[in-house]
């Protein structure tokens, strides 16, 4: 086998951002669609020659599909996830993983016991500026890294929304969208795991209904430490820190904040509803121009031992004993190319995935520390979450 007969599970959002890779890559046949709008499957199929089927079951019993991608709301990943493992499936689940650490553990399992590869993304830990430096920090040439900084503020909160994206039961909030991309980059690049966690939780927008913010210190076990500070309160836009280019990798004009908060202003629940809905894949989607510059998650600086780096859109600044250097990163042939990358090799050459379940639950646990933490104000260790949580799951 060369090509991945590809299913996809949720023609939403994420969809919409991985589809210029999937269309990209020659080892990716898209075969399948299930979404519940009849409309965005009608699309699929004309557009990729593919069936859109009107229920999950019927997709994950075609035998000509190899894996499955999970794009869906968060909170159906777990039950959609395990389903198209029991089915004999491979599946890349789009992160967060699941809504629970204990969710993330039955999928850990499903995997393992089915003997098929689970890989969470994308995130930004699969962006290539990330994975440059990463690579940079294991040569050894600035010796071993011993503090990263991660810091973002963005409008995420106003962006119009669901009611479940507003709900951290259901896997909304910014601890488990926006925290599980902090979580991955900074565990990307110390390559430990994470031992302890202590956070403030803040949510200062009853409107909005859920945590709009976090600080979070992330210690890890070879004595490293991470600082992750996140707002997406729509007020100080921290593009500025990184040449004014937006997460996807676009240029953008100062005081776009205000704008978000104003766009929603005016619209009820509905509205906002319908805002989004515009934004996925069917009839009126049209895809964007190519990004010029990779995706980002806000300013990265990873402080080794002879040399801060500065992780940018566009390379790496090199800040060093002997003064500063810079490592140009090429320019994206397709955004989150990485992610159907690792796909492909994990389906078609059994190459073990960096972010196959166990990393994706490791960084679920390290989001459940975080609000446990920010609630009792109490260093939380993942490490005894996740073991408590595969103990559970045990026969």
């Amino acid at each position: 086998m060369n090509t991945i007969r590809l299913g996809v599970v949720g023609l939403g959002r994420g969809f919409v951002l991985t589809l210029p890779a999937l269309r990209r890559d020659p080892r990716i046949a898209l075969g399948a669609a299930f979404d519940p709008r009849p409309e965005a499957s009608d699309r699929f199929a004309a557009e990729f020659s593919a069936t859109g089927y009107a229920s999950l079951d019927d997709l994950l019993a075609d035998s000509a599909i190899d894996a499955v991608y999970i794009a869906s709301p968060h909170e159906w990943h777990a039950a959609q996830a395990i389903a198209a493992l029991a089915a004999g499936k491979h599946v890349l689940v789009e992160k967060p993983m699941a809504v629970s650490v204990a969710e993330c553990a039955a999928m850990v399992r499903a995997a393992e016991d089915a003997g098929r590869f689970l890989i969470v993304g994308p995130s930004h830990g699969f962006d290539e500026p990330v994975r440059s430096a990463a690579t940079l920090i294991a040569s050894g040439r600035f010796g071993r890294v011993r503090m990263v900084t991660a810091l973002n503020f963005t409008d995420f909160l106003y962006r119009p929304r669901r009611p479940a994206e507003l709900d951290t039961s259901r896997g909304g909030g910014v601890v488990y969208s926006q925290a599980a991309h902090q979580v991955d980059v900074v565990r990307r690049l110390v390559g430990q795991p994470v031992t302890g966690v202590r956070a403030f939780v803040g949510s200062w927008d009853a409107a909005r209904g859920c945590e709009g913010a976090y600080q979070a210190l992330l210690d890890f076990a070879d004595g490293s430490g991470a600082s992750l500070t996140y707002s997406g309160y729509a007020h100080y836009d921290s593009d500025e820190l990184v040449g004014w280019i937006s997460e996807l990798g676009y240029p953008k004009q100062p005081g776009r904040h205000a704008a978000t908060r104003e766009a929603i202003a005016g619209l009820d629940r509905a509205g906002q509803e319908a805002a989004k809905l515009g934004r996925t894949f069917g009839p009126r989607f049209a895809e964007d121009p190519p990004a010029p510059h990779h995706e980002h998650f806000g300013l990265i600086i990873a402080s080794c031992e002879r040399a801060d780096l500065k992780i940018l859109p566009t390379g790496i600044e090199i800040h060093g004993d002997e003064g500063t250097d810079w490592l140009a990163v090429d320019p994206p042939a397709a955004p989150r190319a990485a992610v159907i990358d690792e796909l492909a090799k994990a389906v078609l050459d059994s190459a073990p995935p960096v972010h196959g379940g166990r990393w994706g639950l490791e960084t679920v646990a390290c989001c459940a520390a975080i609000l446990e933490s920010g609630r009792s104000g109490a260093a939380v260790d993942p490490q005894t979450i996740i073991s408590n949580a595969l103990e559970q799951t045990t026969p």
